[in-house]
């Protein structure tokens, strides 16, 4: 490995187990472009999709990985194959409930209530 610039093969591993990749990324490729990347080709028959960037996590080697770093600052060098695949786990952040309607479910009446009496 020259100086460590050569490209990095890494396949993004969805929730459901399906696959997008493996593609090759020069080590300076931030995490940031890795997740606009993602989602670009995110598959259309998922019910989950992340909108933005930020509902999207990249996990490698159980570390969550943060938008500013490069691809050569993420990696995990203990327990690759010289040359083989880098598989990072994609997580899709649930949707956020918007504050309007969170208003609406406290004010709205309790329905089926009970009463019990403990005699």
């Amino acid at each position: 490995m020259a100086g460590g610039k050569e490209p990095i093969e890494v396949r993004f591993r969805l929730f459901d187990g399906t696959d997008i990749g493996p593609t090759k990324y020069d080590p300076s490729t931030t995490v940031s472009s890795l997740k606009e990347f993602i989602l670009a080709r995110w598959p259309q028959d998922k019910d989950v999709a992340p909108k933005t960037v930020n509902d999207l996590k990249l996990i490698n080697a159980g570390r969550i990985l943060e938008n500013n770093r490069t691809l050569a600052e993420s990696r995990v060098p203990v327990g690759e194959v010289p040359g083989g695949v880098i598989t990072m786990h994609v997580v899709v952040r649930p949707p956020q409930a918007d504050k309007n309607s969170e208003k609406q479910l406290a004010n709205s009446p309790k329905q089926n209530r009970c009463g019990c009496t403990i005699l």
